[in-house]
């Protein structure tokens, strides 16, 4: 009976473990989606990044479904146990399972850590490109800037050149030319 009781305790436990499970999966998914939008905004430097979304909430999926079908078999377990100890038996073969299916989603969870990590990685590459783009948008904002500069000063002197020019044209009759120098 007392075994049946800890049995009881440690499934509500896991029924408790796999609501968090549920809720980090749930939280998980919608993360992955966000950064699938956001490495779509980035375009074509945004495509390793959204293969890195996706399998982020691909193993937020699978956590979410290896988290059912742990609560599938407590469910199982509990019917087991209220049956009688010729059940429990059974019931201790269904907990193996549910220590195999947490080891899964264990595995799942580490995973997902190590994609968290990828992701990471990949918003910091992002990161690094916009500042770069940033940095060059800049240098190409000072180069306009000193090419207008550069027109402006080519149309004074031309201007200059114009008026100078001017100076030694021949008047209609064609017999003098006009100095501005003297």
């Amino acid at each position: 009976v007392q075994t049946m009781g800890n049995i009881s305790t440690s499934s509500k436990k896991i029924s408790e473990i796999t609501a968090v499970i549920n809720s980090i999966a749930f939280q998980t998914n919608i993360l992955a989606l966000n950064a699938a939008v956001e490495a779509a905004r980035a375009g074509e430097q945004g495509r390793g990044f959204a293969v890195v979304a996706s399998e982020v909430r691909t193993l937020a999926s699978r956590s979410a479904q290896a988290a059912k079908e742990i609560e599938g078999l407590i469910g199982a377990s509990v019917s087991l146990i209220e049956q009688g100890s010729e059940e429990v038996i059974a019931a201790g073969s269904t907990m193996n399972e549910i220590v195999d299916a947490v080891k899964r989603v264990t595995d799942i969870m580490l995973d997902i850590a190590a994609a968290s990590d990828e992701q990471s990685r990949g918003i910091v590459q992002v990161s690094q490109a916009i500042s770069e783009m940033d940095r060059v948008t800049q240098q190409n904002a000072s180069l306009v800037e000193e090419a207008s500069a550069a027109a402006a000063s080519l149309e004074e002197q031309a201007a200059r050149l114009t008026q100078a020019v001017d100076a030694f044209r021949l008047h209609d009759t064609g017999a003098t030319m006009r100095s501005s120098f003297l």
